[in-house]
């Protein structure tokens, strides 16, 4: 028998707590949330070698790297209430909305971390933007406002734990030109994707853009080197995304994988698997129901994300999913009387399914809208727009401008292992007329149990409040 019980001991006691898809509780986890602003996968991370992201790299190298994470919306501010709530915008009334509100009925992870010893924080952009006080909320949804992280730190207990989200305004437009001298970015190793011209000005605004996600880069160093200062970096769950896709027509507000395919890096020292990749497909609603649960404490019912633990702590995971779902509402004001363009989406490994259901509209904002002298204006300013909009009839660029600006049907489906940037609509092709049925029923049966109030007849997000500064004639 004694042979019998010294392996038992030696099973029990000896293997990692994370061979068995547990963590262990010794001591809740401070939690850092490390968040860029339009961040897509152009990173060495993800096959992308334009800039060098040493931070992050150092946080992958001993942490785990998603390559299928999703944000909820291609938009700020529902995807950043999303993950405060593990919700889906379309769940969260007002909150679906760009420049909207959070109302506080909602469950909120850093209001529950508040409430069970945490003492929160926020550096940045947190929620928003929008106006989180017609909501019920004395400071940001994320927490709040410091002037730095380390300001943070100079007042934190020893035995509290902490929850700090830093938000970066990078690589969020207008940019600065001469940042991409300042930090050495080669120019020859920039990619123009094929959905937007070839052309020296869009090869200069993607510079740009490196250069400020080469800057979020370094705040994420930043961070991880006053951990380290601190003593606390192996007690810190560091968790680094991104809201949304880059800020350049077609990806920004859409719905293809551009748009909200986003990095995703966990760390958390032993209890987490170290150097590790993981392909399931995960959403950012996952992470409020992952912070719970890592803390210790119960996760709410009314959260539909699921925690990743199991996926962090063994690679298998206890809610595998074979499908994520992405959306959007009302972006910016740029349609006559505010109205939105709802999107409803499935990503399976194979496939992307976008049921747009308003296409009488246009999806990028009305070419001319006198209400807001804005043109196309879900698309952000800056010289690749311009480029398209100065272009229209021009045969060689009018493809770009058809992908980025013109109307689209009910339905889009696209084979990603055919067509991995999403270019040819499959949606009337009988060959695929199974999986468009398929997906089409699978989208409408999620919509259908997390109760979304978009319908033919109503759509509730036109109506709401609109938060984003004074316009001639907005009520």
């Amino acid at each position: 028998m004694y042979p019998v019980r010294l392996l038992l001991f030696t099973f029990y006691f000896c293997i990692p707590p994370y061979a068995f898809g547990q963590v262990k509780q010794n001591k809740k986890p401070n939690i850092l949330l490390i968040i860029a602003d339009d961040l897509s996968k152009t990173l060495p991370l993800y096959g992308d070698s334009t800039i060098t992201t040493p931070g992050m790299d150092g946080v992958a190298k001993n942490g785990v790297v998603f390559d299928h994470a999703y944000c909820s919306a291609a938009s700020c501010t529902p995807s950043r209430a999303s993950i405060l709530t593990g919700k889906y915008p379309h769940q969260l009334a007002e909150g679906g909305n760009l420049h909207g509100t959070l109302p506080l009925v909602y469950e909120n992870y850093t209001y529950i971390l508040a409430k069970n010893g945490y003492r929160v924080g926020l550096q940045g952009k947190g929620w928003g933007p929008g106006n989180f006080t017609a909501g019920g909320y004395k400071n940001n949804p994320a927490g709040q406002s410091y002037p730095s992280f380390e300001n943070f730190l100079q007042n934190q207990p020893e035995d509290t734990p902490f929850c700090f989200w830093i938000g970066s305004n990078d690589p969020h437009r207008p940019y600065k030109p001469l940042l991409k001298d300042s930090l050495g970015i080669d120019s020859l190793k920039v990619k123009v994707p094929v959905w937007l011209p070839n052309d020296a000005l869009v090869h200069h605004d993607l510079l740009d853009y490196y250069a400020e996600s080469k800057r979020f880069d370094q705040t994420v160093e930043r961070a991880i080197a006053l951990l380290k200062k601190k003593g606390i970096y192996d007690q810190t769950l560091i968790i680094i995304t991104s809201d949304h896709g880059m800020p350049f027509p077609r990806v920004k507000a859409n719905a293809y994988d551009m748009s909200t395919s986003v990095p995703l890096i966990i760390r958390w020292d032993e209890h987490f698997m170290k150097g590790k990749r993981i392909k399931e497909l995960v959403s950012l609603v996952d992470l409020a129901p992952t912070f719970l649960s890592a803390a210790g404490i119960d996760v709410p019912k009314s959260m539909v994300g699921k925690s990743l633990l199991g996926l962090l702590t063994s690679g298998k995971s206890n809610h595998e999913r074979t499908e994520v779902f992405t959306e959007r509402e009302r972006h910016a004001y740029v349609r006559a009387g505010n109205l939105s363009y709802p999107m409803r989406a499935i990503r399976t490994n194979r496939f992307l399914y976008i049921n747009n259901l308003r296409p009488e509209r246009w999806p990028a904002g009305d070419p001319e809208n006198p209400e807001t002298n804005r043109f196309f204006g879900d698309i952000d300013n800056g010289p690749t727009k311009q480029l398209l909009l100065e272009h229209q009839n021009d045969p060689n660029y009018r493809n770009f401008w058809l992908w980025s600006l013109d109307k689209r049907p009910a339905e889009e489906l696209y084979d990603l292992e055919t067509d991995p940037n999403q270019l040819k609509n499959l949606a009337n092709d009988p060959s695929y007329n199974k999986v468009r049925r398929e997906l089409a029923t699978r989208l409408i049966k999620w919509r259908s149990s997390t109760n979304d109030p978009v319908t033919e007849t109503a759509e509730p997000f036109d109506s709401y409040p609109y938060y984003g500064g004074k316009i001639k004639g907005l009520k």
